[in-house]
Parts: C-alpha cells; structure tokens; sequence
C-alpha cells in the first residue's frame, strides 16, 4: 500500500495575487492551485471566468478576502472574438449550431455603427447556460438537461466598446461593462444587428476594477518561484479598496479599533475609510456626521 502524500502545511498569508487564468480550467481549479502554491489558509477569486475565457482572475487571499466584493461588483474589460455565420447552443465554441444566416459584406464604419448602438444602459437576459441559480441548481444543468426556463432581465452596461480587427465572417472587440455582463449575449446580439448569427471563439478579460493584466503571472511562473518569491508578487490586503480614504487611527485607539470599537474622531462624514497604524492596514470603517469611527472590516493580519 503507498504511502499518502504528505499534508501540505498552510499558514495564515494575505494579500491579492493578479492571475493571468489560462483556458481550460474552471476558476475554482485556478483558485484552488494558487491557494496551494501559496499555502494559503483561504482565498477566493473576484469574478469567474469560463474553462474556455482567459486572462486576469484576482486572486483574494486570507484577510483580503473580506473586501473581494468590491471586484466582484466593480468593472470589468474584455477583448473577445465573434464568429459570423451561425449561432450555438451556449453562445460559445462549446455549443452545438443552433442557428445559421449568411454574413453580409462587412465594412468598418457598419461595424462602428451597430457597436455604437450598444454603448450605454440597456437590460440582458442571462443565458441558460450560466452560473445563475434557479431553487440551488446552476442553470447550465438545466440547459443540459433541455430545460429552460423564464429569467429576468437584468439591467447592464457598457460604457466603451472598440473594434480591434475584423475578417470577412468575424470581429474582434474591446468591450468595458459593469458587473454581471455576459458578452457572450453581447455577441450574439451584435452578430443579429449585423444581420447575421454569432457566438464567441475567444474571450480574454484584461482588467477588473482597477486591475490590469499582468500576462507573465501564469500558473507556470508561479510554480517556479520560490515561496519567498511568490510572496513578493502579493499586492496589500486592502488592495480591492485602496483608493477608499486612508487615515491614520486615533492616538492610542489602536487595540480598540482591532476588537470592533467605536472611537471619536476629528475627521468629516466619510462612508468608507481605510484605518491605518502607522503603515498597518487595520481595517475598513465609517466615520459618521457625529465623528465616529465605527470598524465595519477588521483585519487579522
């Protein structure tokens, strides 16, 4: 009987690791490496990206964890593909053809018109194939299963849209939209404006929030470094939210402040600050209008 691999010892490490996810994985499987590349104790990522998308996937490690929602419901920029001439089941290579339509004679300026029309609010209906849940079951399972069901639309928006290059029967675009955007549904929607169908064959997410694409943080260059190294390439815990105030905690408050409490403060009404101790992040709070400084993230660092 072999012996069983000796329990990797993880250990209380934090901070934001900006990886450049690689096709064919989930973002759970991405996470899950480089939580054990760093023998972190727990992390979670800011926004899935499917097997088949690449490109950047924050990492939130430890205590950074306690402000991945704001990636989450922050910005994100794509640069994606569409093939013209027919549609699919999932709106991706993936899918089986549902649909085939001609593609009509391409010109750059019908190509800025029809993505022109897109910019702005307007409302999606997300895809079957989706995360979402219905009653705790994934969507896509029902997709799988050959059942659909109604969903609501749900309001989005984008707020830039470029067109990198296109062929005879495809184009490449550089889409900024708000959280919760299927580009696959934008691509779709643009191909039928073209008059024609569409599904992507490339998706690359360059930037979340603040975040850009580092394309040498791969999974690949991360295995060679040493953990020391690894390290290094960790930006702060408060990461996700540095350009929230910074201010320094009260005179003595300190200790305070880290088991949850309240303290005056001479500082005006802001909704969320950063508290630091010198050059340790402490934690997120409120200052209210009767100066206060209320702890509403305590870190553990």
């Amino acid at each position: 009987m072999s012996a069983k691999s000796p329990k990797i010892a993880r250990r209380h490490v934090s901070g934001v690791f900006l990886l450049n996810k690689p096709l064919g994985i989930s973002s759970n499987s991405a996470l899950q490496r480089v939580r054990g590349l760093f023998r972190a104790e727990k992390g979670g990522h800011t926004g899935a990206l499917d097997p088949l998308a690449s490109g950047l996937l924050p990492i939130c490690l430890g205590e950074s964890t306690k402000f991945s929602h704001y990636l989450l419901d922050s910005t994100k920029r794509y640069q994606t593909t569409i093939q013209l001439g027919h549609s699919t089941t999932t709106g991706d290579v993936e899918g089986e053809v549902l649909l085939e339509s001609p593609v009509p004679e391409l010109t750059e300026q019908k190509i800025l018109n029809v993505i022109q029309s897109f910019m702005g609010d307007s409302t999606q209906i997300p895809p079957m194939y989706s995360a979402l849940k219905k009653q705790g079951r994934p969507l896509y399972e029902l997709a799988r299963q050959g059942i659909e069901i109604e969903r609501e639309a749900r309001p989005i928006h984008l707020s830039a849209i470029q067109l990198i290059s296109f062929t005879m029967d495809s184009i490449t675009l550089d889409i900024t939209c708000s959280k919760g955007t299927y580009i696959r549904v934008v691509g779709e929607d643009i191909a039928k404006s073209l008059g024609t169908q569409g599904h992507l064959i490339a998706l690359h997410r360059i930037q979340t929030g603040l975040f850009e694409i580092v394309p040498e943080y791969t999974l690949e260059y991360l295995e060679s470094l040493t953990l020391e190294q690894r390290d290094a390439l960790l930006l702060p815990v408060y990461a996700p939210v540095q350009h929230f105030p910074h201010i320094q905690v009260p005179e003595g408050r300190a200790a305070y402040f880290k088991n949850g409490m309240e303290s005056n403060i001479e500082h005006a009404a802001e909704a969320q600050v950063l508290v630091f101790d010198g050059e340790v992040c402490l934690g997120m709070a409120e200052i209210t209008d009767k100066k206060r400084l209320v702890p509403k993230r305590v870190l553990n660092l």
